[in-house]
This record gives C-alpha cells, structure tokens and sequence, in this order.
C-alpha cells in the first residue's frame, strides 16, 4: 500500500555521501610523560624520612653537645647523614624502572659513595695536594707551610736551591752549610748593580780550590720567601764563580732551620713590627 504525500510533504532526500578526501591517515594518541603518571607517595615518602632523620639529629645534637664539639665529629656524622640520604634515594628510586636501570643506578651511588668515603679517608692528604704541587714545579721558591716557615725542596743532584733578593733583584742561590759567609758570584754581583770592579778584595777564605779572595759589601735588604733581613752584609768572591752561595751568615739569623725528607725548613723571628731578625 502506496502512502500518499500532501502538497506540503517533501520528498524524502537521501543522506549526503561523505566526502572522499583521501586515504584515512591513523590517528594515534598521546602518550602522556612517564614522570606525570608516576604515584608521588613514595616521593612524600621519602622526604618524610629525610625530614625524621633532621629531627632526630637535631634532638641528639641538643641532648649530646658534648659529642660534636671538633670538627672530625661534626664531619663525621655529616658523612654518616649523607650515607642514608643515598642509600634511601637509591631505594626510592628502585621502585621504578627495569632492571638494567636499576642495576645502573646503584653503580653511579656506589661510585659517588665510594668517591666520599676516600675523600673524606685522604682529607688530609687531599689538602697538602696543592702545597705539593707548588713543591714540586716551583724549583727555587720557597713554599710558606705555616706561620714564619718556609720549605725548600731538595733539588736535583741533593742539592738545594733557593732565589733570594738582594736590594730587590733576584738572585738564585745554592744553600751551603759549609759556607761560613753567604757569597755571591762576580756575575751575579755585577748583574744586580754591585760595584765590583771598586771592590776592596782585603778578606781570604779557605775554600776547595785553596785560599779565595772576596770582598765585603753591605746590602740595604736580604729576601727569601717572606723573610727579610735589613742590613745583611755578603761577600762578593773575586774569583769566577758556577753559582752564589746562601751560607750560615744567613740561617744563623734564622730562629731555627732543618734538613727532613728531602727538605729544608726554614723557620724565622719577627720583631714587634714585623721585621725578620
């Protein structure tokens, strides 16, 4: 049975085809950040700990002040407190990843734990290192160690060699304890501005190579490392000379000096204004 239609009824009209637009490219979602969908309560965690751990230090330290009055306690519970804070980071940090990661993670602690056990071992050691260092390369100048000493390091052939000033110029000299009088060559002499050829050569001196001559002159100052001696007299040789001679007229004036692996250690008085005597 035919349904018939009224003036006003529209034909039906068919649903439009969709539009061909190509080939339907795959849509793919997303993924979110590994960091975002990560549970934070072992993050809250953690930090909790860290923060029990501060407490209880801090309850220890105030009920025992007697236990962390020098500093290699202070420094030792400082290392202590650091270990757990990596060993809990690490166990924190276990609860994600595989397990090649990790294995890798507790590699690089156990290298940075191991790294702070030596340091904190050797800290002595680690804090001469740049005073060796400066031993080692600085062949002639002399290290200050401490208060009024000063070090030289033995050199080559056993022989110490320190530079000195002689009214501000530089003068390279090898310690003699067998020297009676600190000597200066006739070149080193001449080289600073020394008059010698006015030189009055009067004083005679025994040396290996039978009786020397030399001359007195009286130098405004006399500089090695931080000591200074003012009107320290040398003597000028009037033979030629390999190098100048820093003898007793010179550790004579010093408060003490000694010989000790392989070093000299020079160690010196100061007047009330400062002055070496």
């Amino acid at each position: 049975m035919t349904e018939k239609r009224g003036p006003w009824d529209q034909p039906d009209t068919p649903a439009p085809a969709p539009r061909n637009t190509g080939p339907q490219q795959p849509t793919f979602k997303r993924p979110s950040p590994p960091g975002l969908s990560a549970p934070r309560g072992g993050l809250w965690l953690w930090l909790g700990f860290l923060a029990g751990i501060g407490v209880l230090v801090f309850a220890l330290s105030r009920a025992f002040p007697e236990a962390l009055q020098s500093d290699d306690s202070k420094m030792s519970l400082l290392y202590r407190v650091g270990i757990v804070v990596l060993i809990s980071s690490v166990l924190m940090r276990g609860l994600q990843g595989s397990l090649g990661q990790h294995l890798k993670h507790v590699a690089i602690w156990l290298g940075v734990i191991t790294v702070l056990a030596l340091g904190y071992a050797y800290r002595a050691e680690l804090a001469s290192v740049p005073r060796q260092l400066q031993l080692a390369f600085n062949v002639g100048s002399p290290v200050q160690t401490e208060e009024r000493t000063l070090v030289v390091p033995q050199g080559e052939g056993g022989h110490y060699v320190v530079d000195g000033l002689i009214n501000g110029q530089r003068v390279r000299f090898m310690v003699d304890t067998g020297a009676t009088e600190t000597v200066l060559s006739p070149a080193d002499a001449k080289r600073i501005g020394i008059p010698v050829d006015t030189l009055n050569y009067g004083y005679k001196a025994q040396t290996a190579n039978g009786v020397g001559y030399g001359a007195a002159y009286d130098a405004t100052t006399m500089e090695v490392g931080a000591i200074k001696l003012e009107g320290f007299r040398v003597m000028v040789n009037k033979a030629p000379m390999d190098g100048s001679l820093l003898g007793m007229s010179f550790l004579n004036r010093l408060e003490a000096f000694e010989f000790r692996n392989r070093q000299l250690i020079l160690k010196w008085r100061e007047d009330g204004q400062g002055r070496a005597y």
